[in-house]
């Protein structure tokens, strides 16, 4: 079990604008930094970091908490797999005593997929470098590829000895077990039980996760053996999932942040033969058409994408059927075409780092202007083909989310196929609503599979006010501003006393509705009556997922009061710390009148069941009870009337 001040180190060391750039792009905005939501599909960006409070919220998801959720919820960590992972980032030690079987059993699978595809590229690397085979033969063919030492060790190359049982003879003798074996897919099983390896006399290509984890292999064949694929990957496992990932991602991120454009080619030798030429910003899609999921990958870093395509006539066609589904995702395409029989590979190492830089520079065109060109050499002298063209250029604009950058493209293709501007417009807007109400449909059609009753917990409890107005969300409202206020300002000082003296005082006997809100409110009052304050960090280290959830969202801000408003607009907004007195008062006063509200409404109810039963004297308590209430109500009425700050 790791230790509380390993933990510690970490908190002390880390910044979470930094732990989270490693994933997404942040850009300032006032005091804190936003990006896009990593958890959804969003065109405007939502998901803000707090660093002054160690914190990130996404308000599309509504997920949210410090360094250690945000790897949880991210890259699907544990949370020692989370500490170990920013351990190592910021050069803390681990010091751990041993783990009860129960914390072992728990960690050790998944870690242990992690630890023994880790062994794999290490003996993988270690057979290509320094057994008589891997050099010969894998090292031989890198060489021939261009790769210098410098690149061979950047990606981890490989090479699986070309017998049988090599590796898995070698990582059994090492500790590691047969099933394990298995489930990493680096061993297959065979029906009669036996099992062997399955990468076996090839070159290998580790595949990384963005984190810099190893979760699979690519491996390409050097002979000519018939009935054999040319490359084979690792299968799908608990830690890879291919449509989630993109080949060189992890080593490419930084390059494309800096650059604002990813270049996106085939195969694992393209990314590597770019890097070799100095172009770092290149990520590939192992060969299949780009999912959604790494669409969004891509955009973490850069709305820019350039394809990259070899001269291959039909492999262009077969290409362009996913542009329209990148152009729906967000991103901006430009495509670069080679020279006929050329590949990124092949090309990059005709020309050499400095022309082929330039090459890519020089010959990158949008794609509605490389497809119109592409096209309009296919219908000449043919109407049906023209028209078909026509239906699929449109039907690409229509894919553009954005309406001013699809409007730039009107009047080029009203001149290309001759035709009225306007109805290019009407034609791309009746594409788009038949889209529009398929999406429309899909998404009506999974909502009915969702009972309406299962509503998130923090949607209950953070959207209050699109509720009803019962007294009881009134409570819950003001429950949830006693919490704010003590997790904002708890140490802050009033006239005379700490904000957080006077509203445990004054809410002494108050019993809160909300089990969520009562929990953190106890959690706060305990540690004030230790004399400590209990931060937000507090509930985020200790508490559930509920209570993460809702003080995250408590104390992040969504939006900043720019400095200009005063300076510039002599535009002035009192902030919140320069009217605590009144606030605090407020609150208070709220609080108790909307629970003597909902007391009254429960009376009323008791007061109309004696009635019915004929009950005299239990209607005689009632109403002094509902009168009592009643001058309470009204002298907190008055009270809400006259508040001025003190």
């Amino acid at each position: 079990m790791i230790l509380r001040e390993t933990i510690d180190e970490i908190k002390n060391r880390l910044d979470i604008v930094d732990v989270i750039s490693d994933f997404i792009t942040l850009k300032k905005s006032g005091q804190n930094y936003k990006g896009l939501s990593p958890f959804t599909n969003e065109k405007t960006p939502s998901f803000f970091v707090v660093p002054g409070k160690g914190i990130f919220k996404d308000f599309s998801s509504g997920k949210g908490g410090d360094s250690f959720t945000f790897l949880m919820e991210h890259e699907g960590m544990s949370y020692v797999e989370a500490i170990r992972f920013l351990a190592k980032k910021y050069g803390v030690e681990i010091k751990e005593t041993e783990a009860t079987e129960q914390e072992s059993a728990q960690q050790s699978e998944r870690e242990g997929l992690y630890i023994l595809m880790n062994f794999a590229r290490e003996y993988y690397h270690h057979t290509l470098l320094q057994d008589e085979e891997g050099q010969s033969i894998g090292l031989s063919y890198f060489r021939e590829r261009g790769f210098n030492d410098k690149t061979i060790e950047k990606f981890e190359l490989g090479y699986a000895l070309n017998g049988w049982e090599n590796f898995s003879k070698e990582a059994i003798s090492k500790g590691y077990s047969k099933q394990l074996l298995e489930k990493t897919g680096l061993v297959v099983k065979k029906e009669d039980g036996s099992s062997y390896d399955r990468f076996r006399g090839r070159v290998i290509f580790p595949v990384h996760n963005i984190s810099g984890k190893v979760i699979a292999f690519g491996a390409r064949m050097l002979g000519k053996e018939k009935n054999q694929p040319k490359y084979i990957n690792s299968p799908e496992t608990e830690i890879y999932h291919k449509s989630n990932v993109l080949y060189g991602l992890f080593q490419a991120k930084n390059a494309i942040r800096q650059n604002d454009n990813c270049y996106l080619v085939e195969g694992y030798t393209d990314v590597i033969s770019l890097h070799q030429a100095g172009v770092d910003n290149v990520v590939s899609s192992s060969g299949t058409a780009l999912t959604e999921e790494q669409i969004k990958l891509i955009r973490r870093f850069s709305e820019n994408v350039t394809i990259l395509f070899d001269g291959d006539a039909a492999g262009i066609k077969a290409a362009l059927r996913g542009i329209d589904l990148i152009l729906k995702g967000g991103l901006n395409v430009r495509v670069v075409l080679f020279p006929d029989g050329e590949d990124p590979d092949s090309y990059s190492r005709k020309l050499g780092t400095t022309d082929f830089q330039n090459f890519l520079k020089e010959h990158a065109k949008d794609i509605i202007s490389f497809k119109v060109d592409l096209l309009k050499a296919e219908f000449v002298n043919d109407p049906i083909k023209r028209a078909e063209s026509l239906r699929e250029i449109l039907g690409t604009l229509a894919a553009i989310p954005n309406e001013i950058n699809r409007r730039a493209y009107y009047k080029s293709i009203s001149s290309s196929w001759q035709i009225d501007e306007q109805t290019v417009i009407h034609e791309i807007n009746k594409i788009r609503r038949k889209n529009e109400d398929q999406i429309s449909q899909d998404q009506k059609r999974k909502s009915a599979e969702v009972e309406n009753e299962e509503v998130e917990i923090d949607q209950k409890l953070l959207d209050l006010e699109d509720l009803p107005l019962s007294t009881d969300n009134m409570v819950q409202y003001q429950e949830r501003e006693t919490i704010r206020l003590l997790l904002n300002y708890s140490d802050e000082a009033l006239e005379d006393q700490k904000l957080s003296d006077f509203l445990f005082h004054e809410l002494e006997d108050v019993a809160f509705v909300n089990p969520i809100f009562s929990k953190i409110f106890k959690g706060l009052k305990e540690g004030w009556e230790k004399n400590e304050i209990r931060s937000s960090h507090y509930f985020i280290n200790e508490g559930s997922e509920e209570v993460k959830k809702v003080v995250t969202d408590l104390i992040a801000l969504r939006y900043d009061i720019s400095v200009h408003w005063g300076d510039k607009f002599h535009i002035h907004i009192p902030k919140e710390g320069d009217i605590l007195n009144e606030m605090a008062l407020t609150n208070v006063l709220r609080l108790k009148l909307r629970i003597i509200q909902k007391m009254l409404d429960e009376n009323k109810d008791k007061i109309k069941y004696a009635e019915e039963s004929g009950n005299e004297s239990e209607v005689d308590k009632f109403l002094d009870t509902q009168i009592g209430l009643d001058q309470a109500k009204k002298k907190l009425s008055e009270q809400l009337g006259i508040v001025i700050a003190r």
